[in-house]
């Protein structure tokens, strides 16, 4: 947490609106006796005089400030909630009603603004705002001012004061912190300690006695005979394979979807799959393009270089173009020397558009396994299925509907040449991605 205390600021006095109200409201009556008494005009000046000394007076009563502290976050999550914390003390009089107004990055909160009251505890006046960063990069709290009235509400203290306070956004993964995936990595294959997993995959291991519920395909006839026994053949799953997650960073997946851009959507899942994948003994790299390759990482291996992953997933920057896939993935395709797991998490409008994708992805399918992840649309779907009241919620029914045929129509044809498609809603990609990355290894597709 990073604090910043703002000392010696001075104090100017300004009118309220309470204030400003009284003065407009003298004004009709005192044009009212000036029409009825024009030799009473003295009055209006009078009364405008006093509420102006009623301003500076309840202003002064408004005590003055000794110091703010204003306290935020150093590190958070994309579409985590941080909590950025505010002190102020005041001395003299009696103030009331503070109020505290931070400059910000838009990536924090929305308009880079924020608003919120104090209240008083402990001698001092505090106060706690919630904030939901919704893209990665570093954003920065810039300048705070707090404002409080004396106690008729009419003359007010404010101070304005440079923060300068950056916060880094990093992605968020916070699926590997769930208690089910943490559950699942104890209890399964895949699990905390290393040791040889038999039983699944497609590498020979040793000859065991038949047990019931075995598979009965793996029953090694030749040496059942030779023993007078049932024995069957068990298996080594693979390690050391190669994952490769891919990224579009282009205009489409900067799109946000329920509040957070698809990439981050995208990355929070690949981070999700690749921590159990370096948990399972594979080595998983990460890879971004748009018009041109931008972020690729070495491959690492084993769980204690997770952070290495999460630091080149923040790398990856939203640019507003669209991706070239020709170039990323050739390039991607001459850095691989062996057959590896191609994870490639994209978005398309349109079969036209996506044409050059499916030609590209067809380019790798020959030496890779190929999984193309995409999220599922909902805002086209509501559209699609909303009933036709009207001639505008028809004509928006009617072209939903032709975009979607037109998706099923690319992943279609991306079946068709051997990619595993992977299509859900936003909040369950996490889980399919990782139950696609599991059948596949123990198919033993990849090595």
């Amino acid at each position: 947490m990073a604090n910043r205390s703002l000392l010696g600021l001075l104090a100017p006095i300004v009118p309220t609106p309470r204030a400003v109200a009284l003065l407009a409201a003298a004004a009709p009556i005192a044009l009212v006796i000036a029409a009825i008494r024009p030799q009473a005009w003295i009055v209006a000046p009078i009364a405008g005089l006093l509420i102006l000394a009623l301003v500076f007076i309840d202003a002064l009563l408004a005590g003055r400030l000794d110091n703010l502290h204003v306290v935020a976050p150093s590190d958070i999550e994309v579409g985590a909630e941080g909590r950025v914390a505010a002190t102020a003390h005041l001395r003299g009089g009696r103030p009331a009603g503070p109020q505290m107004a931070l400059e910000c990055d838009p990536r924090l909160a929305p308009g880079g603004r924020m608003v919120f009251p104090l209240a008083r505890r402990d001698g001092a006046w505090h106060a706690t705002a919630p904030f939901t960063p919704s893209r990665r990069g570093t954003g920065r709290f810039e300048r705070a001012w707090l404002r409080w009235t004396g106690p008729l509400g009419l003359g007010a203290r404010q101070v304005v004061g440079d923060i300068g306070q950056s916060v880094r956004v990093w992605p968020n993964v916070a699926a590997v912190r769930s208690p089910a995936l943490q559950t699942y990595l104890k209890d399964a294959q895949f699990g905390l300690i290393a040791r040889r997993i038999r039983g699944e995959g497609t590498q020979f291991e040793a000859l065991a006695e038949y047990q019931p519920g075995m598979d009965r395909r793996r029953i090694d006839w030749k040496s059942s005979a030779r023993h007078v026994h049932l024995y069957a053949k068990e298996y080594e799953t693979e390690r050391n394979n190669q994952i490769v997650f891919a990224f579009d960073c282009g205009q489409a997946m900067c799109e946000p979807i329920a509040g957070m851009p698809r990439l981050d959507r995208a990355i929070s899942a690949a981070l999700a799959t690749g921590y159990v994948a370096l948990k399972g003994g594979d080595r998983v790299a990460l890879y971004g393009f748009a018009s041109h390759p931008e972020v690729s990482s070495p491959f690492v291996t084993g769980s204690g270089e997770f952070f290495r992953l999460q630091r080149a997933a923040a790398g990856l920057e939203y640019r507003s173009e669209e991706p070239n896939f020709t170039l990323a993935l050739a390039s991607l395709a001459n850095r691989l020397q062996r057959r590896s797991l191609i994870v490639v998490f994209s978005d398309f409008t349109d079969p036209t558009s996506a044409q050059l994708m499916i030609e590209s992805i067809g380019r790798l399918v020959s030496r890779h396994v190929v999984v193309f992840v995409t999220m599922a649309d909902e805002e086209l779907e509501s559209f699609s299925a909303a009933a036709p009241d009207d001639m505008e919620t028809l004509s928006m029914a009617v072209s939903a509907d032709l975009l979607l045929r037109q998706r099923a129509l690319v992943t279609r044809r991306l079946r068709q040449i051997g990619v595993d498609v992977v299509e859900a809603p936003w909040d369950r990609i996490g889980t399919r991605l990782l139950d696609a990355y599991l059948a596949i290894k123990r198919s033993g597709a990849i090595g």
